[in-house]
């Protein structure tokens, strides 16, 4: 705990930087921060190069970092601040529907993970708790990091055949690109569509799409 000018226990300073591409939710999130008198937001970047250049230059104890982004998406940034700045904690601010990109922000070095939706007071805690170091998950977003959700079912090679179902191609092409038969293809599609729970390979590249899973 720090002591503030009156000599009474105050929580310490955390100054934090704000990464997102949309101008109103930087604008909301500055707004939310300011009623927490011990947050203090100094800058403010729309995509993940802007973010790093600016983190290495301001040094702050939190970086509020928007995942998909133009250019460098937030992911990138993250793994970037991690080993340029590494005293800075990186807090992804995530929409549910991109919860099957946290196995890959844990990868990045990530030290938490909120939700645009979540209320004030989470987010303060959110913050408060990966400035002290400490790993925070919002409590919605639990059920991701689980095995056996999202992403985290499909095996590389399967992500790589489901990315490829959605370029377009048919099982032969898939075959002939991989240098696999077309039954190993077969196998690992069935096991996609299990995986899945889908229905046809056009029902799981629309769920992969929606849940991130590939681009």
């Amino acid at each position: 705990m720090a002591e503030d000018k009156n000599g009474d226990d105050a929580p310490a300073e955390i100054t934090c930087l704000i990464v997102d591409d949309h101008e109103v939710v930087r604008e909301g999130l500055r707004l939310s921060l300011s009623r927490a008198t011990h947050i203090r937001v100094i800058g403010e970047a729309s995509d993940g190069a802007s973010a790093v250049a600016l983190a290495e230059r301001r040094k702050p104890n939190v970086v509020i970092m928007d995942v998909r982004m133009p250019g460098m998406d937030g992911l990138e940034a993250t793994k970037q601040l991690t080993q340029s700045v590494p005293d800075t904690a990186v807090l992804i601010f995530t929409a549910y529907s991109e919860r099957s990109l946290l196995s890959r922000g844990l990868e990045s070095g990530a030290k938490g993970y909120i939700l645009k939706e979540a209320p004030h007071a989470s987010l303060v805690k959110a913050i408060e708790k990966v400035a002290a170091g400490d790993g925070y998950v919002d409590p919605a977003l639990m059920p991701a990091f689980l095995p056996g959700k999202g992403d985290d079912m499909l095996t590389g090679r399967e992500r790589e055949i489901l990315q490829l179902l959605a370029d377009g191609m048919s099982n032969a092409d898939v075959a002939a690109r991989l240098f696999i038969s077309q039954e190993t293809v077969k196998s690992h599609v069935r096991h996609i569509l299990t995986k899945l729970e889908a229905d046809t390979r056009t029902h799981a590249v629309a769920i992969a799409l929606r849940e991130a899973i590939i681009d």
